[in-house]
C-alpha cells in the first residue's frame, strides 16, 4: 500500500481498492445494522459539510486556532464517522471518557476551548449540559440516541449541501502529513489531565508500521474505549486494512457479542483477559468425574507449553488431544473464530499469556503511551517474533535507548508533537528528540523489550533499598484468590500489601471449609480466611529476595474500581489515592 499521508485518506483508499458491505457495524434496536464503505463516505462527507455550516474549520490552522469538537461517547459507528468528518474539515477532535469526573470534564473543556460535543446518551448529556455556563467556549450539544430536548447528530448531516461538500474536500486537500490530528487528554494517576497533540504522521506512521505484526483476518470486535489511543490507533488500522469493525454494546455484553460476530481478533486490556479467565476456571471447578479430570490436565499442560524451544513429541501429541476435547470449547467462548488477541494498557500474566496461547489462541503483547501514538513493540503473530514476559521487538522506524538508570527512551515519527500550551510539560519529557517513557526496561536476546517497571513506582525501603513493586504484584495476582494488590513500603523498614481478594473463589473456598454465607467484611477478618491467605503469600514470597518479601498485609472488603476512584479509566492503580483512602489501615501494619 501506497504510504497514505492523513488519516481519514483510508475512506477514499478503501473506496478506491476494496469497497466492503459492513466497514463499521453496530447495534441499533437489538440488532446489528452495518455500514458500507460508501454509506460510510457519504455520512462523513455531509458531516462535513455540516460541520461547516455550524461554523466549525480549521481557523488559522496553528493547534490553538483550530476549533475543537469533543466527543463523549462509547464506541460506535458514529464515532469513527465524526472522527473522520472533524479531521477532514481542519478541526480537532478531543475524545473524552464517559467515565470522566465533572471537575476533570470541566478543566478539559475549558483547556481545549471546545465549540460542539457530541455525547452518546442522556446521561452524558445531562453531565454536560450541567457544564454549559462554566465552560464558554461550548455552542452547542449533539446526541448520538434520540435524547429528549436534545439535538440529534443526524441534524447536522441534514445540513450538507453539495457546495459544503466541495468546501470540505477543498480543505482537506490543504491537510498536510504533518499537521495536527488530535488532541487526547490523559488523566494519569497523578494530577490534572494534559492535552498530547498528535500529528496525522504520528498516527499514520504508527499504522502503517503495525500492519504487518497484526494477525490474519477479516473481522474484528471492538470495545475498548476509542478514546484511548490504543484502541483509535488499531481502529485506523482495521480502516485502512478493510477489516470490518463490529462494536460491543457494553463490557457486559462481550461474551453475547463475541459470539454474534464471530471476529478473528480483538484488543484487550488485561484485566478483561484474566475475568476470561476466571471465569473459564470456575467452570472447570463446576464440573465433575472425568470431564473434570480432563479440564485440568489440559490445563497443566498449557502450563508446561513453550514458544521458540522444543517440545517433545509426546507432549505435542497431548496437547493436539487437548485442543481437540477442552481447549476447542474456550476458543467457542470466544466466537470460535479467533486468531489472535492484543493486549496492551498495562502488563500482563505471562501465565495467562503462555495458557491462552497454548490454548491455540495468540496473545499478542504490545507496549506504548499515549505520547508514543502508541505503539514501541509488540509480540507479533509470528511465532519467533513472541517471547513469554516481554512485550515483543520494536515496531520499524522506531527507535529505543535505555538510559542509565534503566529508563526507556523512545524516538521516531511516532512521537507526540508536545503537550497542549504545555511546553514546560514537554520539555520534561522530551531530551535531543528523545522521548523519557518513565518506564524501566532492558533488551532481551539483542531483539525483545522487557519492561520490569515503572520508573515514579520504584521505592526505596528506609534501609536503602529499592524495591519495584509491579513485578511483584504481578506474581501475586496469579493466585486465584488475590484480585487486586499493592505494595507499601516506600520509607518504612519492610515491606507490606493491602490485598483485595477474589471474592467469588474466597465465598467458594469459605463454603467449603466450614464458613457458609459470610459477608466480604467478615471474611476478611476470619482467622481461617487470613491463615490461608498468609499461607499464599509465603508461597509467592520464595520467588522474591530479602527486601522484596511481604512480612506483613492487610485484606480490604471492596474491590477497587473507576467509580470508587482508585483505578483510571485505563485501569492503572492510582496509587496515590489507595494511599490516603486506606492510610489508617497502611499505618497500622507499622505500629
Amino acid at each position: 500500500m501506497k504510504e497514505p499521508k492523513r488519516l481519514f485518506d483510508c475512506l477514499a483508499i478503501n473506496l478506491e481498492k476494496n469497497p466492503i458491505p459492513d466497514m463499521v457495524v453496530g447495534k441499533e434496536s437489538g440488532s446489528w445494522k452495518k455500514y458500507s464503505t460508501e454509506e460510510s463516505y457519504a455520512i462523513v462527507n455531509d458531516l462535513s459539510a455540516g460541520l461547516l455550516r455550524l461554523g466549525i474549520g480549521c481557523g488559522d490552522m496553528t493547534a490553538e486556532g483550530r476549533d475543537k469538537v469533543a466527543i463523549i461517547a462509547n464506541n460506535r459507528p458514529e464515532w469513527v464517522f465524526l472522527d473522520l468528518a472533524v479531521q477532514q474539515i481542519g478541526a480537532i477532535l478531543v475524545p473524552i471518557y464517559p467515565t470522566i469526573n465533572i471537575h476533570e470534564l470541566e478543566f478539559v473543556m475549558n483547556d481545549a476551548a471546545v465549540k460542539l460535543a457530541f455525547v452518546s446518551n442522556e446521561d452524558l448529556f445531562i453531565k454536560i449540559s450541567s457544564l454549559q455556563s462554566k465552560v464558554t467556549s461550548l455552542k452547542d450539544i449533539y446526541t448520538f440516541n434520540h435524547v429528549a430536548n436534545a439535538k440529534y447528530w443526524k441534524e447536522v448531516t441534514a445540513m450538507s449541501t453539495p457546495e459544503g461538500i466541495a468546501s470540505a474536500k477543498k480543505i482537506a486537500e490543504q491537510i498536510q502529513y504533518e499537521d495536527l490530528a488530535t488532541i487526547i487528554y490523559t488523566s494519569g494517576t497523578t494530577g490534572k489531565p494534559k492535552g498530547v497533540m498528535l500529528s496525522h504522521k504520528n498516527i499514520v506512521s504508527n499504522v502503517m508500521a503495525s500492519m504487518s505484526c497484526f494477525p490474519p483476518g477479516t473481522k474484528a470486535l471492538s470495545f475498548l474505549p476509542m478514546n484511548h489511543i490504543f484502541e483509535r490507533m488499531v481502529t485506523y488500522l482495521y480502516l485502512f486494512k478493510g477489516i470490518s469493525i463490529y462494536y460491543a454494546e457494553s463490557m457486559e455484553t462481550i461474551p453475547e457479542n463475541l459470539k454474534e460476530a464471530k471476529p478473528h481478533m480483538f484488543t484487550t486490556v488485561p484485566r478483561l483477559l484474566e475475568k476470561v479467565y476466571e471465569k473459564i476456571m470456575q467452570k472447570g471447578s463446576e464440573l465433575s468425574g472425568l470431564k473434570k479430570k480432563l479440564f485440568y490436565w489440559a490445563h497443566g499442560l498449557a502450563e508446561k507449553f513453550e514458544i521458540n524451544k522444543p517440545q517433545s513429541l509426546w507432549y505435542k501429541m497431548q496437547l493436539a488431544l487437548a485442543r481437540k476435547l477442552i481447549f476447542s470449547k474456550w476458543k467457542e467462548g470466544l466466537g470460535s473464530e479467533v486468531n489472535a488477541i492484543i493486549s496492551g494498557g498495562a502488563a500482563c500474566q505471562v501465565r495467562l499469556i503462555r495458557i491462552f496461547t497454548a490454548a491455540g489462541i495468540v496473545i499478542m503483547e504490545g507496549y506504548g503511551l499515549t505520547e508514543t501514538s502508541p505503539v514501541i513493540s509488540v509480540n507479533r503473530y509470528q511465532e519467533e517474533n513472541r517471547k513469554f514476559g516481554t512485550v515483543g521487538p520494536l515496531i520499524d522506524g522506531v527507535e529505543v535507548r535505555i538510559a542509565e538508570d534503566g529508563e526507556i527512551l523512545c524516538k521516531g515519527p511516532n512521537i507526540m508533537m508536545g503537550y497542549y500550551k504545555r511546553p514546560d510539560l514537554t520539555a520534561e519529557v522530551m531530551h535531543d528528540g528523545w522521548y523519557s517513557t518513565g518506564d524501566i526496561g532492558m533488551i532481551v536476546e539483542n531483539k525483545f523489550l522487557k519492561i520490569t517497571d515503572r520508573k515514579k513506582e520504584l521505592f526505596k525501603t528506609s534501609g536503602g533499598k529499592y524495591v519495584a513493586p509491579l513485578a511483584i504484584e504481578n506474581k501475586l495476582k496469579e493466585s486465584p484468590f488475590i484480585e487486586q494488590v499493592m505494595l507499601i513500603g516506600a520509607d518504612r523498614k519492610f515491606v507490606s500489601a493491602v490485598i483485595v481478594p477474589s471474592f467469588p473463589n474466597l465465598i467458594n473456598w469459605a463454603g467449603k471449609n466450614g464458613l457458609p454465607d459470610m459477608k466480604n467484611e467478615e471474611l476478611i477478618k476470619n482467622e481461617k480466611v487470613v491463615a490461608m491467605l498468609k499461607q499464599v503469600v509465603e508461597i509467592y514470597n520464595k520467588d522474591f529476595n530479602h527486601v522484596e518479601q511481604i512480612k506483613k498485609f492487610e485484606l480490604l472488603p471492596d474491590e477497587w474500581s473507576v467509580d470508587t476512584g482508585e483505578l483510571t479509566p485505563k485501569l492503572s492503580l492510582k496509587r496515590k489515592v489507595v494511599m490516603e483512602k486506606y492510610k489508617d489501615v497502611i499505618d497500622g501494619m507499622y505500629h
